[in-house]
Parts: C-alpha cells; sequence; structure tokens
C-alpha cells in the first residue's frame, strides 16, 4: 500500500529538507552547556585565550568528526544513521552493542538530563512542591551506581517527566510537527544568542583588555597543580558535553529528502555553525566578565552548594536585575528545543534495529496514519521518564561518556572500512583532507578515551568517586549482549519494503 507520494505505508515519510535537517542538527547540540559550562571551564584553565582555545580545538575536533561521518551519511538511505552505519562498517554486533547503549542510557539519559534542566529553569518561576524531608531521603540501592531517589525533588522531576511525554506526543502525531518545532526553537535560541554577543558587546561596559589577561592564580581549580596540558583536557569534557548531540541528525536519514547530498551538508552547516555561535558567546561572556571573576564566582557557589551561571552577570549588566530571568527563559527555549530534537531522533536507532530483528520487533512498525515510529517514541519517553524518576540519570550519563567516544572513534574509523569493502558504492560526499581529517578525530578521541580512563581511575584512588567510571560504562554495554543472542537466535529479520520507483532514481 502508497500513499499519494507513492511511499510505502510501512516507510517512514521522507519529508525533512536541507533547512530542517541543519535546524535538526544545531537544534540537538546547543543545550544548557553554552549557558552552564564557562565556569566552570574558567576555574579550571584561568585564562581567556585558553578558555577560546578550548571551545575552538572542541569545535574542530567535532567537526572533523562530522566531516568523517558525512561520507557514510551520504552512502546509505536507511533510516537509524549511526547504527546502520556500525553494521555496514563492521558487522551486526556492533551496530547492536550501539542500538544498545543508545537506548539503555547514551540518548534516554540525554532526554532525562536536558528535561531536567529544563524543569530547574522553570522553577525560577514556578515554586514545585516537595515532600517532606523523610520521603525525598527513602532511597532504593542499586548495584554498580549507587541509589535511586524517586521521591527526591518530585515536583521537579514530575515537570520534566510531563516535558518529555509532550514532546513524545507531539513527534508521535507527525514528523513535520515535531520537525516545526525545531525549526522555531532553534531559529529562538540563535536570536537570543546572538542578542546577548550584541547586547553585550554594544551596552555591557565590557574591556577588551578582559581577553588577554588571565586569572592571578592560574589554574584555580582544586586540581591547579596538575599541568596545563591535563587542565586544558579536563575543560575539554566541557566543551565537549556542550558539543555533543552533532551525530543525532544522522539518525533521521529514513525522513530526509535526498538524503545522500542533504545530510552531508546539513551536518557540516550545522556544526560550523555552533562552533561560531559558541566562540563569539563565550568572547562577549569574557569582555563582560574577567576570568578570574569567573572562577572565583564559580568557586563560591560550588562552596555553597549552588551554580553559577556566567550569562546571568553578563546580561545583568546591560538588563540589571532582569539578567536572571531572561537567562532561565534562554535556557528553557535552548533545552525544550533540544528535547525535542533529541526526542524525535533517537526513536529511530531502535525503529532500525526492530527491522533488523534485534530489538522488540513491534518497535518496526510505522504508524498507519501518521508516519512515524510510534512505539518506539513511546518506549524511548518511558525509559527517559523512569530514568528522571529514579534520579540516577547523571550517574548513568558519566558512566557513558567514555564509552559514546568509543563509538564516536569507532564511527570514524569506519570510514577506512567502507572504503575497503564498498570501493564501488557512490559517495555524493567525500571527506575533506582524507585520510586526514578522520585520522585526526581519532587521534584525538583516542587521546580523550585514554585521559578519561586515567582520571577516572585516579578519582576512584584518591577516594573522590566510589566507582570507576569508565569500567561501569563498559559493563552496561555488556549487558547487552544477551539479548542480542537472544534476538539473534529467535528472530528474523522485518522483511523490508520495496522502493518505489520515485525512491529508487
Amino acid at each position: 500500500m502508497t500513499d499519494t507520494n507513492g511511499n510505502s505505508a510501512r516507510e517512514l515519510g521522507r519529508e525533512l529538507g536541507l533547512v530542517t535537517a541543519i535546524a535538526c542538527g544545531i537544534g540537538s547540540v546547543i543545550a544548557s552547556g553554552v549557558f552552564k559550562k564557562p565556569g566552570l571551564m574558567a576555574s579550571q584553565l584561568g585564562s581567556p585565550m585558553l578558555l577560546i582555545l578550548v571551545w575552538i580545538v572542541a569545535g574542530l575536533a567535532t567537526l572533523f568528526g562530522a566531516l568523517s561521518i558525512a561520507e557514510i551519511s551520504g552512502m546509505f538511505r536507511d533510516p537509524g544513521g549511526q547504527y546502520i552505519y556500525f553494521n555496514k562498517g563492521y558487522n551486526r554486533f556492533v551496530g547492536y552493542l550501539y542500538g544498545w547503549a543508545t537506548f539503555i542510557v547514551i540518548q534516554t539519559g540525554s532526554i532525562a538530563s536536558i528535561a531536567y534542566v529544563f524543569a530547574d529553569s522553570l522553577s525560577y518561576f514556578v515554586a514545585f512542591p516537595r515532600l517532606s524531608p523523610a520521603w525525598e531521603q527513602w532511597c532504593i540501592p542499586i548495584p554498580l551506581i549507587g541509589a535511586m531517589t524517586p521521591f527526591r525533588f518530585l515536583g521537579l522531576k514530575l515537570a520534566a517527566i510531563g516535558s518529555i511525554l509532550l514532546l513524545t506526543t507531539i513527534n508521535y502525531l507527525g514528523v513535520k510537527l515535531g520537525s516545526t518545532i525545531v525549526i522555531i526553537f532553534t531559529t529562538l535560541k540563535i536570536v537570543i544568542i546572538g542578542a546577548i554577543i550584541v547586547l553585550a558587546a554594544a551596552f555591557g561596559h565590557g574591556s577588551l583588555a578582559n581577553l588577554t589577561q588571565s586569572a592571578g592564580d592560574f589554574g584555580t581549580s582544586a586540581a591547579g597543580s596538575s599541568s596545563v596540558f591535563l587542565m586544558v583536557i579536563m575543560a575539554m569534557a566541557g566543551a565537549f558535553w556542550a558539543y555533543d548531540g552533532w551525530i543525532n541528525v544522522t539518525y533521521m536519514s529514513g525522513e530526509i529528502k535526498n538524503v545522500q547530498r542533504t545530510l552531508p551538508r546539513a551536518m557540516a552547516i550545522a556544526v560550523s555553525t555552533v562552533i561560531a555561535i559558541y566562540v563569539l558567546v563565550n568572547l562577549a561572556y569574557l569582555y563582560i566578565i574577567p576570568v578570574d571573576e569567573m572562577a572565583r564566582k564559580y568557586q563560591e557557589a560550588q562552596a555553597s552548594g549552588g551554580s553559577y551561571i556566567v550569562a546571568i552577570d553578563v546580561v545583568g549588566s546591560f538588563l540589571g536585575n532582569w539578567g536572571g530571568a531572561v537567562i532561565a527563559v534562554a535556557i528553557m527555549i535552548s533545552t525544550f528545543g533540544a528535547l525535542n530534537g533529541t526526542t524525535m531522533m533517537s526513536a529511530r536507532i531502535y525503529f532500525a534495529m526492530a527491522r533488523e530483528g534485534l530489538f522488540f520487533r513491534r518497535l518496526g512498525e510505522v504508524h498507519p496514519r501518521f508516519r512515524t515510529p510510534g512505539n518506539s517514541l513511546l518506549l524511548q519517553g518511558t525509559w527517559a521518564s523512569m530514568l528522571v524518576l529514579s534520579g540516577t540519570f547523571d550517574q548513568i550519563t558519566n558512566m557513558l561518556i567514555f564509552v559514546t567516544w568509543i563509538f564516536y572513534a569507532l564511527a570514524a574509523f569506519s570510514v577506512f572500512t567502507l572504503r575497503r569493502r564498498m570501493p564501488d558504492t557512490p559517495r555524493p560526499y567525500r571527506v575533506w583532507g582524507y585520510p586526514a581529517t578522520p585520522i585526526i578525530f581519532i587521534a584525538f578521541a583516542s587521546i580523550y578515551i585514554v585521559l578519561t580512563l586515567y582520571t577516572d581511575i585516579r578519582s576512584y584512588r584518591d577516594g573522590t568517586s566510589p566507582l570507576i567510571n569508565s569500567l561501569m560504562g563498559l559493563i552496561w554495554v555488556a549487558l547487552g549482549i544477551p539479548g542480542y543472542l537472544w534476538w539473534s537466535l529467535t528472530r528474523k529479520p522485518e522483511p523490508q519494503p520495496s522502493r518505489s520507483a520515485s525512491e529508487a532514481l
């Protein structure tokens, strides 16, 4: 059965163009990191020039990764993006492990975290109810993680869950509605950040000297005696967190028009735009607030159990007491847009896994009316809501950062494996600077992986962390192996719909 465009009713509708794909890429990256991380990074680096350098280097590394994956994204048109690329570049087992890690926490944990930040910003205007201390302290121990605290900040958690369920419903009802929200909120967040940059420069009464003057006590964090190199790597983690999400747009490959040409262009444009936005807004921050003041205020906030957001002081320099409210609204808009984009895009992975016979079969069904992976969206929203309620999503997500970068390195390396395995497959886009570009990204990712493992082990030995998060992340991924064996032995891939004549051209 086909629709008026000749598409099978069992296929996802290809309705997204270049502008929407770019908006999805930008919208899934820019969330709260650009507002929340600069204070921490300033305390780690103590130098405005190093702070800007870290944002640039992390951005270029991300761009090299995006350019590498863009070549692969141009080779295939199947829904599921990076999951499919792993299947083709390696094998079904590697693809499954990526899909499992994505479901169990990488993407659902991201959804939970973004929704929580959205609700936390909303609490600037709304006083959420809380339970008694006895109820809030009640916990359920979880091996290898810590403890669930389902009743702690229950009102805030319910608001976060409400936002997840709202956007799950919106994306369930159609990709056009979800993509429209992506475009609207991506545009709003760019306009807001652009306004901060322009108004700070015009009315913020800052000083250009702040851009070159370092803190008197370089490296003011607790690890201030560490080498400059280690401090830069630690600060890089914050920048990478702010840049994360760049790969999400590949998950929509089954719904993008002319995907083999559109997707590579969208990835390159989106990441380049985000780099420019992040560098410019951090220059605006530094123009108003000297790096030593950022570091001092961040440390004072940490000591008192609070948080310091540089952007509030920056906006306050030209709006006065309204600065906090404006930034709270900005974070709400930014996180709501990112939450929508992540919800929409991530569900396509589990849909693709089910189509391959490696996940619950019903997740591979397309809604007959809305042409969306409805069951996949519902399961994702349910599990992300459970992570919010458990209160453990931050711990689990920290464990999976290490694993995420292993997959990033493998993704870039698959450029080489696919050139060897499928040399004659058309490549509408070939990675710029091959082979240097993917090699540089792989090297950068490998260094980051090794240093992350090193710092996790050191934190465990120093007693500042009860677990070696990196190794625990690998254990969480390994927990999915029995599922792979079960589905491989008992399930057959669902028959794929034939392409319409119009799509085959």
